[in-house]
């Protein structure tokens, strides 16, 4: 199993501690990754490892520090404080990329995100970070801070048409933002698919019925086919 060695780092005043890992041969980019509410899972490092095997640096970012949650009351609360502010939002997200950036300073810099991780990607190509893509797996699409000002990055949203988080009128919102902007996006929707389709199984290692091997497949697909386009 490829390792993933912790790396501390800061926001502020607040540690965190990430996780990284990279191919032993070529690598291609570095991949910065955004989990879950619940912070890393197995299922996020799962895909982390697949990067790796792609030829990709990749970095799981740290969204809470110390307090990070033990159980889905735990994290629903320590969401619920991160999106509160959405400015310290976003610093907490520029600060794991800044990681990224000095842990791999001479490759292309992508982010992708899961759940939470997902809106992180998109607040972080909102926000204007400098990245050459940002890819949003079940992500939610709304925001306090929509973009204003064109963003340079590539956008992937992998969306369940069934994810009871994000209603159509959201979908339209976002599309019209980013098309306001004049965004370079693609958006996959995948009918009949609930939110967390990319994660087989849940915490305690029992099927996740949201689920879907397919709508898996194919975003993931998705992912690897824009990566050949745009670094090869």
């Amino acid at each position: 199993m490829t390792e993933l060695t912790p790396v501390s780092y800061r926001d502020g005043a607040v540690d965190l501690t990430a996780l990284h890992g990279r191919p032993a041969g070529t690598v291609r980019g570095a991949v910065a990754i955004f989990p879950t509410f619940m912070n890393s899972t197995p299922g996020v490092e799962a895909k982390a490892r697949a990067l790796i095997a792609e030829g990709f640096a990749v970095l799981i970012a740290d969204f809470y520090g110390p307090q990070a949650p033990r159980d889905f009351e735990q994290a629903f609360a320590a969401m619920r404080h991160l999106r509160s502010d959405p400015c310290a939002m976003r610093a907490r997200l520029h600060a794991s990329i800044d990681l990224m950036r000095r842990l791999e300073p001479d490759l292309p810099q992508l982010a992708i995100g899961f759940c939470l991780g997902g809106m992180a990607v998109l607040e972080l190509a909102r926000d204007g970070a400098d990245l050459l893509l940002v890819a949003s797996f079940h992500g939610l699409l709304e925001t306090p801070l929509p973009a204003e000002k064109p963003i340079s990055a590539r956008i992937l949203v992998c969306h369940g048409d069934a994810d009871a988080l994000v209603p159509r009128g959201h979908v339209l919102e976002f599309w019209e933002e980013m098309d306001g902007i004049n965004a370079d996006w693609h958006f996959h929707s995948y009918s009949g698919v609930e939110h967390g389709f990319t994660n087989p199984a849940m915490l305690d290692g029992s099927p996740n019925p949201a689920y879907d091997a397919s709508a898996d497949r194919q975003s993931w697909s998705a992912l690897l086919s824009l990566l050949d386009e745009m670094i090869g």
